[in-house]
Formats: structure tokens, C-alpha cells, sequence
């Protein structure tokens, strides 16, 4: 019987593309458990059977649920960028984001969960990112209105919100898009109706 042949010792690249291999995992399962259980609900252990990893690894590489919170969020903001990227007019912007519900359906839901547990600006620990990504969509609804393309009587805050209610109600309100009309309001063919309709309100409004 020929003897074993010694393990050999993984190269650096390789030690590399395992652990970020790994923390995709880990950031892809933490999406769908915040996702589904907002921060307060979700539990790490959790997070790590859907990975199929070590629990351990997620203190490993993100010191723990605040810190995987934080990289999870950082994703998110990414990905906020990407949909508003700059010379995008923004019905396409809410157009964009309305898809979201089809396209990256965790993403509105852990944004809707992060308002159902909120407690102030002290337990956000989004608080200061979001603030900095709003504040460009409403920079860029002011400037509209000094412009005199939307009513002087209109909040541009105001707007913003209900605007963002407005893309993020097939994830917050499908009860009421059920009992209204009377459609899945997950479904393919109804979601991407209802964001060309949220485009076609921004532009009535005056947003184009």
C-alpha cells in the first residue's frame, strides 16, 4: 500500500478567493434572514445555517451582527447609487426602485423593517448613511423647485418621502394592491406595471 500523499498547504490566492467566497455567502445569507426578521429579529445563527458555515466565521470576518449589519448596508448603499446613478432622471430613478420588489425583493423589505423598529437615530445603525443618500434626492427636488418646476406650495421633503412610499408599496403594502386591484402584487406583470405607473406619476408631477 503506497503511503498517502502529504496535504498540500493552500496558496495564498486561493486562501483569498475561499474567504471572500465565504463572506458572500455570509453577506448573501444576511440580506434574506434581516430581510425577513428586520435587525432585532435576525439571529446570527441563523444567518450561518443559511451560509452553511461556522457561526464563529461570522464574528471572524464581521466582528458580529452589528458589524455584518454595517457591510451588509454598505452593499445596499452601493446598489442605491447604482439605481440613481448621476443623469438618470428620476421617474426612472422610482422606476428603478419600485423593480427592486422583483429584482432584489430583501432589499425594500430589510429598508421597511428598519422603519418598523425604529426607535430613533441612536439604534439606526443606518442613520447617518441613509441621511447622506436622501439628502442628494432631495437636494436634487429643490433644485427643481427653484427652478419653478414644482409648485412653491410643495415640500420637497415631503415629496421625497411619499415618492419613496410610493416605489416601496408593492413590498410594504400588497394587501392593500391585492384588495385594490385586485392583482399578485408579486408577480412579474404586476410589479413591473406598477413601476412604469410611479414613473408616470413622477412625471405628471413634474419631475422629468
Amino acid at each position: 500500500m503506497s503511503p498517502s500523499k502529504p496535504r498540500r498547504s493552500p496558496k495564498p490566492q486561493e486562501r483569498q478567493r475561499d474567504a471572500e467566497r465565504t463572506r458572500k455567502l455570509i453577506l448573501e445569507a444576511a440580506l434574506a434572514e434581516f430581510g425577513a426578521h428586520g435587525y432585532a429579529g435576525a439571529r446570527t445563527s441563523a444567518i450561518a445555517a443559511r451560509a452553511g458555515v461556522n457561526q464563529q466565521l461570522i464574528y471572524y470576518y464581521f466582528d458580529g451582527k452589528e458589524g455584518l449589519y454595517q457591510a451588509m448596508s454598505e452593499q445596499w448603499q452601493q446598489r442605491q447609487r447604482e439605481l440613481a446613478a448621476p443623469g438618470t432622471p428620476l421617474p426612472e430613478q422610482l422606476r428603478r426602485h419600485a423593480l427592486e420588489a422583483l429584482h432584489n425583493p430583501d432589499g425594500p423589505r430589510l429598508l421597511a423593517w428598519s422603519g418598523l423598529q425604529y426607535s430613533g437615530p441612536e439604534g439606526d445603525p443606518d442613520h447617518a448613511a441613509r441621511a447622506r443618500m436622501l439628502g442628494e434626492g432631495l437636494d436634487g427636488l429643490r433644485e427643481l423647485q427653484r427652478a419653478g418646476r414644482l409648485p412653491a406650495e410643495l415640500d420637497p421633503a415631503c415629496l421625497l418621502v411619499m415618492l419613496m412610499a410610493a416605489a416601496m408599496a408593492p413590498t410594504t403594502l400588497p394587501h392593500v394592491i391585492e384588495g385594490v386591484c385586485g392583482a399578485d402584487p408579486r408577480s412579474a406583470e404586476f410589479i413591473e406595471h406598477f413601476a412604469e405607473q410611479v414613473a408616470v406619476l413622477a412625471r405628471h408631477v413634474g419631475l422629468d
